[in-house]
């Protein structure tokens, strides 16, 4: 049976997957394994120089230089330990993958487009690793900054299990986590990467059968089915395509899940399944806060939300934090016109919500109940 074609970031991702990052991933469990194993205390600078070295193979040196490149002048701003400083450093080096010139300029380094492709991935989450590191360092007394080192910035941003598609996982995460030296036990990494690959390898079966046998993608595409279907037909649409999109997740972070608990590192948590989910503020904290798309979300909640008051703040000051935080979400994504109104209507939605909760938690509200 033929596969739906529309979902371009799935058959983008095994493709690579198939092709060479499968195997480069095999090649980081090796090493990661041989390390813990024999020199537990070098394991974060043997991972890095791995990491590098997977990346000059995956995109050439020009590649392995743009990100270098970013890495070193997000470190360099950061010395100035100024939070707005680093933002608009930040801001500005993800607008640079934007601009048509270096644009096509990075596409002349590739023969094709999906090698192009893989370089402009890679360089927007490594945007949020670079942001994430400088902000920690921004916000730490100079007792901690021997740990804030640029070689440190190097092992974090050069891991290769979260390299090309994350998950995020903050820099004091994981530093800490890998700073820790822990008993290395054969059996029980054995175990875990047994029932690991036999959990992933269920959850890819069931993505493949829906995207064999559902074409959810496909029905999108086209307005004719769509404006024919019952309102009912569009739930159910809507619904399926949603559930295929947790599904794919599952596989495309529960492989460096995997690797990052074969590391020692305690992995950022999986989504949950949407159809638990009641809570439209709930979904955004435990739901699409895994996701790929949504990967982004994480980074603003920590380093936007959070500091600009959130819902501790006035009311005014959560519109506004809130409203910052889907902001960023729809530039880091591209920033087109439909991103924006994606935006605005999720905040809306979050806003909603929490004005009616806050109404309801009226004492007369309440006593009427």
């Amino acid at each position: 049976i033929p596969q739906d074609p529309m979902d371009f970031e799935w058959s983008y991702w095994i493709e690579w997957g198939r092709e060479r990052i499968l195997w480069l991933l095999a090649g980081h469990l090796l090493v990661s394994q041989v390390s813990r194993l024999l020199v537990e205390k070098y394991k974060p600078w043997c991972l890095m120089v791995y990491g590098m070295a997977a990346c000059w193979l995956l995109l050439g040196i020009k590649g392995f230089a743009v990100i270098l490149l970013h890495a070193a002048v997000s470190f360099a701003v950061a010395q100035f330990q100024l939070s707005l400083l680093t933002w608009l450093c930040s801001l500005i080096l993800l607008s640079t993958l934007r601009i048509p010139t270096v644009e096509e300029t990075k596409r002349k380094w590739y023969d094709t487009e999906n090698e192009y492709y893989l370089l402009l991935f890679t360089v927007s989450v490594r945007c949020l690793f670079c942001t994430s590191f400088s902000l920690e360092y921004c916000w730490h007394g100079p007792t901690q900054k021997s740990s804030h080192s640029f070689p440190w910035m190097l092992a974090y941003v050069f891991y290769y299990p979260t390299f090309h598609n994350g998950p995020l996982m903050n820099f004091d995460e994981f530093s800490k986590q890998m700073r820790r030296q822990e008993a290395f036990s054969v059996k029980s990494n054995l175990s875990i990467l047994i029932v690991g690959i036999i959990r992933i390898f269920f959850w890819w079966c069931l993505a493949e059968l829906m995207i064999h046998l559902m074409y959810i993608h496909a029905l999108y595409s086209s307005a004719l089915p769509l404006e024919s279907a019952s309102y009912w037909a569009l739930g159910g649409l809507a619904l399926a395509q949603v559930l295929f999109f947790y599904v794919k997740y599952l596989v495309l972070y529960g492989v460096p899940a995997l690797l990052l608990q074969m590391d020692g590192l305690k992995p950022p948590a999986l989504p949950c399944c949407v159809s638990l989910m009641h809570s439209f503020t709930k979904m955004w904290r435990l739901v699409l806060i895994a996701f790929q798309t949504l990967l982004v979300c994480c980074f603003t909640y920590r380093y936007i939300y959070v500091p600009m008051g959130g819902s501790q703040s006035s009311l005014l000051g959560m519109l506004f934090s809130t409203a910052l935080t889907f902001a960023f979400v729809s530039y880091w994504h591209g920033g087109q016109s439909y991103l924006w109104y994606w935006g605005a209507l999720n905040w809306f939605g979050v806003i909603v919500e929490n004005g009616i909760k806050r109404i309801l938690s009226i004492s007369l509200i309440q006593d009427l109940i």
